[in-house]
């Protein structure tokens, strides 16, 4: 099996290379690209799908793009904001204006940082209550100026410190979650790595929420569950089943409207071509959004998240 994933991920390197080749120079190359893009198509449809645990953890692979690494490749003039102007800044939930593909955006990122230093500075993207006031700014400015809001989710959960519990964590979360809903613009949310708990809900209530295809996305992680019910965080393998939070389950439950792919493999195997298609994606719903009037934009989002779930009247 092994060598089937890599020689996917030669030819896969091949049609990427011959693609640019023929977009560059307008040479027509389809007689080449044809027959490796049919061995791609049948090396893929044979290649079992990951199972939920093995998505979580390619979710946390060493070297999955972060929500800067997708900046740096989609975005134009990012300009970062810091500060929620109550009490400081917080590096774990990051943002500001930017130019997404050339589309005027405000971007609110959940950053974990790339090497030691930087994921402890940024708390594996695990936000304090600061982070998601300057959220909270963020979406002011994008409605008064009139900026769609493009959201990069990617926390295992708001930082559960007890500082944090001291300066209103829930508190926050609520005002995130109630402030984004308001919005007037449209606003599109995508999963790129983990999503766990109310510390990615803040900055999920969208218009149009996507997922990657191997990000996970739910109201606990594995280990949490299992340390619940089964008092032994080991058992995450089989709470991941439990807990359907994968692309593929949450596309059936009605709780993300596409799913993106990735390089076969995972995303951490190549930045470039992961990016890719975030990118189209995003632009895609972005356009088809903005041609929303505000108040179908704020009925919309309201719809779409009333009817999740399963309840019954009494």
């Amino acid at each position: 099996m092994t060598a089937n994933v890599d020689t996917l991920r030669e030819l896969e390197a091949r049609v990427r290379d011959l693609e640019g080749t023929a977009q560059k120079t307008g040479q027509n190359l389809e007689a080449a690209l044809s027959p490796l893009r049919d061995e791609v198509r049948r090396l893929r449809e044979g290649l079992p799908a990951p199972s939920r645990w093995e998505r979580v953890q390619l979710a946390r692979a060493p070297g999955r793009p972060t929500a800067l690494d997708y900046v740096d490749r989609l975005c134009t003039e990012f300009l970062e904001l810091h500060g929620d102007r109550r009490f400081g800044d917080d590096p774990a939930l990051i943002g500001g204006p930017a130019r997404w593909q050339g589309i005027p955006v405000m971007l609110l990122l959940q950053q974990k940082g790339r090497d030691t230093k930087s994921k402890i500075k940024r708390r594996f993207g695990s936000a304090n209550p600061e982070g998601f006031r300057k959220a909270v700014r963020l979406m002011d400015m994008a409605d008064k100026f009139g900026l769609p809001v493009v959201s990069l989710v990617d926390t295992q959960g708001a930082y559960p410190g007890l500082e944090a519990e001291e300066r209103g964590q829930g508190w926050a979360i609520a005002e995130s979650i109630r402030r984004m809903l308001s919005l007037r613009v449209p606003a599109v949310c995508v999963v790129i790595g983990e999503g766990g708990s109310g510390g990615a809900l803040a900055v999920a209530v969208g218009n149009r929420v996507l997922i990657q295809e191997n990000a996970w996305y739910s109201v606990i992680s594995p280990e949490g569950a299992a340390s619940i019910i089964w008092k032994d965080a080991a058992q995450a393998p089989l709470a991941a089943e439990a807990l359907k939070l994968t692309a593929p389950d949450l596309l059936e439950l009605g709780i993300v409207e596409e799913v993106i792919p990735e390089p076969t493999g995972g995303a951490h195997l190549d930045m470039d071509a992961a990016a890719l298609p975030v990118g189209e994606a995003v632009t895609r719903h972005l356009r088809e959004l903005m041609a929303l009037n505000r108040d179908d934009l704020l009925r919309q989002r309201g719809e779409r998240f009333r009817k999740l779930g399963a309840y019954t009247e009494v």
